[in-house]
């Protein structure tokens, strides 16, 4: 019987790279350095998810190389943007369809390697999973594995382990999963096991313009001659071609039904009146606004929900209408100013703010700690805020069009500064490819190309995509250039 056998003093316990053999074999990885948080009789040693700086445990089930089998690693139950403080429910499983005996290891880390958040363990009896605390160089990382009790499969050929992830209590950008698995035979060895590793993330809300869902935001326009709107899938390269709204018409992107995904949202400034094509709960409209208002959707209340909104340059007034119900009036701002709005402090819900041209001021009402007011840039400039350093908080940055010069005060990582774009460009930083930053970006309009520079590896990506009266999509999270 399956369960007598892994009482038998011998058996590996499906460990990852037991401790007991690495005491024996002498061995440590050359960038791990770490101590467990209690004594466990099966388990992996930390630092071996084949996350980034970790070895994955093939560096003892060393007969196979990594993801060379017929099965897999899987995490399930991330969602594609996290709240802080949120709790989610996570499962990890292993599949292999002749496997005896199962075992994982796990870790949540941001862009600086860093842990990330904290695991709540099942009320097990006898305790099936167990935490563990690792450093990989000088930085600290926090793992979830098995135990010996749980390593025996409820159904043949596959094991899941569940638990909760509670997110950290700031936005802190994306964050990364790395998982190693271990589908093991049983026979008190090492040899013979088949050793997985999968990764998957979560994002602080960065992909502004994602109309296929892949967390990346892509490159689309409106078209207000026809009323259409045009997106590249960054997924699988396909356009999307759409019909909604007219000539006048301000295109107003946004997460309206919190499932992820960008959905087509319009205000259209002679009536006051919004229309939103949602991805999953269809068409809506509604007056929220007056003729002159610019409007300024965001997530308000924290809620994941994008809020329409306007900025009313007429009184300097601030309209919010809450997906939590309600709505919310603020007086902030002069008629000359420009609307910033962004999360400036990582609490996950918009910051009313503006920028004053005339003076190169910023003031922004933070939502956790009040009033902060920021000199950078000159009249003319144009105001591009948004994440650039990756940490969850967005960063003020203006794009000043007489030189093509980008400026960004990072709130992590100070200020830069760039060159790329000309002068009739028209400023669309989002973050095209996923990396939970902020990428410079400009539309030119003369030929309808756009330029990007990636921040994962800094290349250019120039393409070709709409014509000159075109309004690009990204930019409608930012002030009208």
């Amino acid at each position: 019987m399956r369960i007598t056998a892994i009482r038998k003093p011998h058996l590996k316990f499906a460990s990852l790279c037991a401790a007991v053999i690495l005491a024996i074999a002498g061995y440590l990885s050359p960038d791990f350095t770490g101590t467990r948080t209690g004594a466990s009789a099966s388990g992996p040693a930390p630092a071996h998810t084949g996350g980034p700086g970790e070895a994955n445990c093939t560096a003892c089930h060393a007969q196979y190389e990594v993801n060379s089998g017929t099965g897999n690693v899987q995490i399930s139950g991330l969602p594609k943007n996290y709240r802080p403080g949120q709790q989610i429910p996570i499962t990890v499983t292993v599949n292999q369809s002749d496997a005896v005996i199962y075992g994982f290891q796990m870790t949540a880390i941001d862009s600086t390697g860093e842990k990330a958040g904290a695991y709540t363990l099942p009320g097990d009896v006898p305790p099936t999973l167990q935490v563990e605390i690792g450093n990989v160089g000088i930085t600290e990382r926090q793992y979830i594995e098995h135990t010996v009790n749980g390593v025996t499969p409820t159904q043949f050929g596959t094991k899941s382990w569940s638990f909760t992830w509670t997110a950290p209590p700031r936005r802190v950008g994306k964050i990364g999963f790395y998982a190693a698995g271990n589908a093991a035979d049983s026979d008190g060895g090492t040899a013979g096991d088949r050793i997985y590793t999968t990764s998957g993330a979560t994002l602080a809300g960065s992909a502004i313009s994602s109309f296929d869902g892949d967390d990346k935001s892509e490159i689309a326009v409106f078209r207000p001659s026809q009323g259409t709107w045009y997106s590249a899938n960054s997924a699988d390269n396909n356009v999307q071609i759409l019909q909604w709204g007219t000539a006048g018409d301000i295109p107003a992107p946004g997460d309206y039904d919190g499932d992820g995904t960008t959905d087509r949202g319009l205000y259209r400034p002679s009536t006051g009146v919004w229309y939103l094509l949602r991805s999953t709960s269809g068409v809506s409209f509604f007056q929220f606004g007056l003729a002159g208002d610019i409007p300024v959707a965001g997530d308000y209340d924290g809620d994941l929900i994008t809020d329409p909104a306007v900025f009313r340059p007429s009184d300097g007034t601030w309209w919010v209408l809450k997906s939590t119900g309600g709505y919310s009036l603020t007086q902030w701002g002069i008629s000359t100013d420009l609307p910033v709005q962004g999360d400036y402090d990582g609490d996950a819900k918009t910051d009313i703010a503006v920028f004053r041209p005339s003076s190169g001021l910023w003031y922004i009402l933070r939502s956790s700690d009040g009033l902060a007011i920021y000199q950078f840039g000159l009249p003319g400039d144009r105001p591009v805020q948004g994440d650039f350093d990756g940490d969850g908080r967005y960063d003020i940055a203006i794009y000043r069009p007489s030189s093509g010069q980008w400026w960004v005060n990072g709130s992590t990582a100070g200020v830069s500064a760039t060159q790329f774009g000309a002068g009739e460009d028209k400023a669309v930083p989002a973050d095209y490819d996923g990396d939970g930053k902020t990428d410079i970006g400009v539309f030119r309009p003369s030929n309808g190309t756009w330029w990007i520079q990636r921040s994962s590896d800094l290349s250019l990506f120039a393409t070709q995509f709409g014509i000159a009266t075109d309004l690009p999509i990204p930019a409608g999270y930012i002030a009208p250039q």
